[in-house]
């Protein structure tokens, strides 16, 4: 299969190379964040991860967890789902909405 020809038929993303210029890792780096689950991507057609502009927020989320509380991946792949959960419980809160807690396990 080949890539699209037109741009409109292209998803829009950024590829492993463009991520780890504009987050300032090395792109053995962000594909380990990918393969830990950490770093979300969408494959592309060749099955080539593309990135969100929004992801290089996540890598220094990433970075502030490991360097600044020095935890380990797995940890801060906890802490970044309890900080998703809390944002979500406030983003309810502020509309005036309960949210019932959803296991995804």
């Amino acid at each position: 299969m080949t890539a699209p020809r037109y741009a409109l038929a292209r998803r829009p993303g950024w590829s492993v190379d463009h991520m780890a210029h504009r987050s300032g890792l090395h792109p053995d780096m962000v594909r380990r964040l990918v393969a830990l689950g950490l770093l979300p991507c969408t494959p592309d057609v060749r099955g080539e991860p593309l990135f969100d502009p929004s992801a290089v927020a996540v890598v220094a989320r990433i970075q502030r967890l490991r360097t600044g509380l020095g935890l380990n991946y797995a940890a801060i792949g906890l802490v970044l789902d309890l900080l998703d959960r809390i944002e979500q419980l406030e983003s309810a809160s502020r509309g005036g909405r309960t949210l019932l807690w959803t296991s995804t396990v």
